[in-house]
């Protein structure tokens, strides 16, 4: 089995990476802003991990490799808040483009959020494909329910993938979804019951009560967000109660609680025994930023055939 190599942008704790590296890609150099989400990913992975502005780094630094990586930041393209087609966080993905053009991967995968696909009524999209396509890219992209894939939560998220075009790769299919679903009930069976540290205990605001945030044991999670006080209920909690348009209560029967960060880890599909550094904000920051595990597992294993087939069939030519 041959072990193609990966370079890895905004790559935050490490999930994308991680499930490449399961599917048979070696991260072998990082990149991320936040300190904490360099020293988790350092703690895991051998990558070496490069912590700073990604707009400061010279390509040239960057070693070559078969496939860039890079979830680019996506608070900017989120219908979970305001979206504005001028939010400086929105042109961070030119650097993935230019690090893509000066580096000539053979493919690269980038993954963002839904809100994505309809910002500036299709345009962001479009002009982010025609970037990639200007840079010798056959680009595809398509909504992905994490799901569908054998991770225990609800999230969609935007997987954009490219081939150079030299490859001779066209007509590109995603991953069919799997047959099964698991659930938080076997995605949190063999965790201990958290300690206090570990749950968010900050007052629960009103847009926390303006909708259900609990989901029971033998569902699918709500997304897991960044941001730890608006981490969904554990499964365990009293059902929410609707009171009027937009605003509930808590359940009075039993102990209501958020999801602890280990727990929100499982549900991202994270290993069990991976310590996340920082504060207690700062691991679920870490673990809502993150693409699940198995998520990229799978698109990764569907992406290492296409380019293992290609490559054995005889298509790999340099680039000018």
């Amino acid at each position: 089995m041959r072990e193609f190599t990966a370079i890895s942008l905004f790559a935050g704790a490490g999930g994308l990476d991680m499930g490449f590296e399961r599917a048979g890609f070696k991260t072998i150099w990082a990149n991320d802003f936040e300190s904490d989400a360099c020293k988790t990913h350092e703690n895991w992975s051998t990558a070496k991990v490069v912590c700073g502005d990604v707009a400061k780094i010279d390509a040239e630094d960057i070693p070559d490799a078969d496939i860039i990586l890079g979830g680019f930041p996506c608070q900017g393209f989120s219908l979970s808040g305001p979206r504005k087609i001028d939010d400086s966080r929105n042109v961070l993905y030119k650097h993935y483009v230019r690090i893509v053009k000066a580096k000539k991967p053979q493919m690269f995968v980038g993954e963002n959020v839904k809100g994505l696909l309809t910002m500036g009524g299709g345009s962001i999209i479009e002009a982010i494909i025609e970037d990639f396509s200007n840079c010798g890219y056959n680009v595809y992209c398509k909504l992905l329910n994490a799901r569908d894939y054998g991770v225990p939560e609800d999230r969609e998220r935007v997987i954009i993938v490219g081939f150079r075009k030299d490859l001779g790769i066209k007509g590109f299919e995603y991953p069919v979804p799997r047959n099964y679903k698991v659930t938080m009930r076997e995605a949190l069976k063999n965790l201990p019951e958290p300690t206090p540290e570990e749950v968010c205990n900050a007052p629960y605001s009103s847009r926390f009560m303006s909708r259900n945030r609990k989901r029971g044991w033998d569902d699918v999670s709500y997304t897991i967000p960044a941001m730890a006080k608006q981490v969904t209920l554990w499964p365990g909690s009293p059902d929410m109660v609707k009171i009027d348009k937009d605003l509930w209560k808590f359940g009075s029967e039993g102990e209501t609680r958020r999801l602890s960060w280990r727990e929100a880890a499982a549900i991202q599909t994270f290993p069990a025994d991976l310590e996340f550094y920082g504060d207690i904000v700062s691991k679920y920051k870490q673990i809502g930023n993150a693409v699940p595990v198995k998520l990229a597992e799978i698109v990764a294993t569907h992406l290492y055939g296409v380019l293992s087939n290609t490559l054995h069939n005889g298509k790999e030519r340099k680039t000018d």
